[in-house]
């Protein structure tokens, strides 16, 4: 195998790799001499003062031109005739599914790394995250979600402690369960509308809190013909909304219609087990057929997780093919896919048990099969699995590194060898989406499974850890991105909050303590419990509204900043209305003289 590690500007001796480009072996040169002369051309005209910048922000600024380089004239990346290009075709992406680029990716700074992981998470300690170091490193995207992810599980305990002491009583006294039902619905409006605010808190001072997408660039995948942004009047790919309207509609929806369906069909297979494996025990009552009572959840947890991912890559495939202009519509609609699929996967079987079967003791078992199988898959799939396999690679890049006779850097060559064959993180979609399953679970049937919020502070803590290993050692550094807050997670939780209110009354009005204080009238037990969900939710959009969503010193400070912007372009504008009068009033005094 041919080494080299040649790069731009290498004869500098303060060079420091920010981001590596991975060509593909057989690369021919006119082509890496033309990639090589569009980089420069964006760079030329770039400031060099590193102390400026973070290497987080150097290195998103980098994949930032990077993706911005489009097509102008050329017709096809030199070198390679089969790979057309036209006017506005992003060349990152043409260059990465021509197989020309194998991957382009952020190198790992591997003392500030060191620092980071003495303070995170390399002694086991129930302490805080180092979160503004974290947002340092990795950026405010990812900072946020460990923010969010301390947060919630502090947030949890509470709750679990309070549930620990009603998993002594009886399951079928329904009636001791409405005040932890209750609490439980403040709860999940407290803590929201509280982290909004902490969120706002931090996000003011990374200075990202009043962050503008009106005038986000398009998307790297976004395609369309080259043309002039009327807003903006800034040159760039335009493609007819009509067009991703028909797309939207008359595709992805019956796609997404057609998976919902399908996951309910799964569902009924999942009864049937249920239906079997019950009749077994009941015909032999052994030990062994009591076990087996819990292997259909089991299943049936594992097969949702396999169908979740699964569908996650078509909706990916979906979302990209809709040719979203921004990156926020993109990660839009592909929540709402996902969302949408995982919500009616994972808990349909549970309301499925809840309200027709109306099986108490099945719907408890089935919960916490579910939300424990889950959790352990997750910390498999996600951390421990990609851990290992990539320690086995550190031994093999190890023994290359040593065996290697050549004179290069070999410290550079072992990080840039090992770091390539490093998994890909893909964003914090997945694990938002894994705390907002885990939100369902506790909120969504709390009156009947108290244990769920304990087994989710357990599960959180080992979270913590295992995600920050799977960060720092898992996969390879991922570009920082600038962010303001959680996005449409926010309203993902919020919208969980609000259905638990009408799970938890409908569950409460179902007790047969409840049922025995209206034998007569079912008409009257349902508009009492109407009427009861109404004030609950009326009480959680009061304690919304009452809750500002930022502290009052931010406010001020906010307020205090708008005041100065337009008492600066005030002056600004008077001074250039002075400027103009002198011009005016010189040019009348040349026209009167003789």
């Amino acid at each position: 195998m041919k080494v080299t590690l040649s790069t731009l500007d290498t004869h500098e001796s303060s060079f420091t790799p920010l981001v590596v480009i991975e060509l593909a072996q057989d690369v021919k040169e006119e082509t890496k001499e033309w990639l090589k002369n569009r980089i420069i051309t964006k760079k030329k005209d770039g400031d060099d003062n590193d102390d400026f910048l973070s290497m987080a922000e150097r290195q998103f600024i980098i994949k930032h031109e990077l993706e911005n380089l489009r097509a102008r004239d050329e017709k096809m990346i030199p070198g390679y005739p089969q790979a057309k290009l036209y006017p506005g075709k992003s060349l990152l992406r043409r260059l990465l599914t021509s197989g020309i680029v194998v991957q382009v990716f952020p190198l790992h700074d591997n003392e500030a790394l060191k620092k980071l992981e003495d303070t995170w998470y390399t002694r086991f300690t129930l302490k805080f995250q180092p979160i503004d170091r974290i947002r340092g490193y990795f950026g405010e995207t990812i900072a946020l979600y460990f923010g969010f992810l301390e947060y919630f599980t502090f947030a949890l305990i509470p709750m679990a402690i309070i549930g620990l002491p009603y998993y002594l009583f009886a399951w079928e006294d329904y009636d001791k369960y409405v005040i932890f039902a209750s609490f439980n619905l403040i709860w999940s409006t407290v803590i929201l509308e509280v982290w909004k605010r902490g969120c706002a808190s931090m996000t003011y001072r990374w200075g990202t809190l009043v962050m503008k997408r009106k005038f986000e660039e398009p998307r790297p995948g976004f395609h369309g013909v080259l043309g002039i942004n009327a807003v903006t009047g800034r040159e760039e790919p335009l493609y007819p909304s009509y067009k991703r309207q028909l797309r939207i509609y008359l595709v992805s929806l019956p796609f997404v219609c057609l998976c919902l369906y399908f996951s309910l069909f799964v569902m009924m297979i999942y009864f049937d087990m249920e239906a079997w494996a019950l009749g077994l025990h009941e015909n032999s009552g052994s030990e062994w057929t009591s076990i087996l009572l819990y292997v259909p959840s089991i299943i049936y947890a594992i097969v949702i997780e396999i169908m979740n991912r699964l569908y996650r890559y078509a909706a990916e495939f979906l979302t990209s093919w809709e040719n979203h202009r921004l990156e926020s519509a993109y990660q839009n609609h592909l929540i709402l896919k996902v969302l949408v699929f995982n919500f009616l996967n994972c808990f349909a079987s549970l309301f499925y048990i809840a309200f027709v079967l109306r099986d108490m003791k099945l719907l408890r078992q089935s919960l916490a099969t579910l939300l424990i199988t889950s959790q352990i898959l997750n910390q498999i799939v996600e951390s421990l699995l990609p851990y290992w396999l990539q320690k086995k690679h550190h031994v093999r890049v190890k023994k290359k590194v040593e065996a290697l006779k050549a004179d290069i850097d070999a410290t550079l060559y072992e990080q840039v060898v090992l770091e390539k064959e490093m998994g890909t993180y893909l964003g914090t979609f997945d694990d938002y989406l894994e705390l907002f399953l885990q939100f369902g679970y506790v909120s969504l049937f709390s009156c009947v499974y108290p244990l769920a919020a304990a087994f989710a502070v357990l599960n959180n803590l080992t979270e913590v850890n295992s995600d920050a290993l799977k960060m720092c050692r898992v996969f390879k550094r991922p570009f920082s991105e600038p962010s303001a807050s959680i996005g449409v997670w926010q309203l993902a939780f919020e919208t969980m909050s609000v259905i638990s209110v009408v799970t938890n009354c409908a569950l409460i009005g179902m007790s047969p303590q409840v049922n025995a204080l209206f034998p007569e009238s079912k008409t009257d037990l349902i508009l009492i419990v109407v009427a009861v969900e109404h004030t609950l939710l009326a009480l959680k959009f009061i304690l919304a509204f009452a809750i500002p969503d930022k502290p009052r010193h931010i406010q001020m400070k906010l307020a205090r900043l708008e005041f100065e912007s337009l008492e600066a372009l005030k002056q600004q504008q008077m001074k250039l209305t002075a400027e103009n009068l002198k011009e005016e009033c010189r040019a009348g005094g040349k026209e009167k003289a003789p």
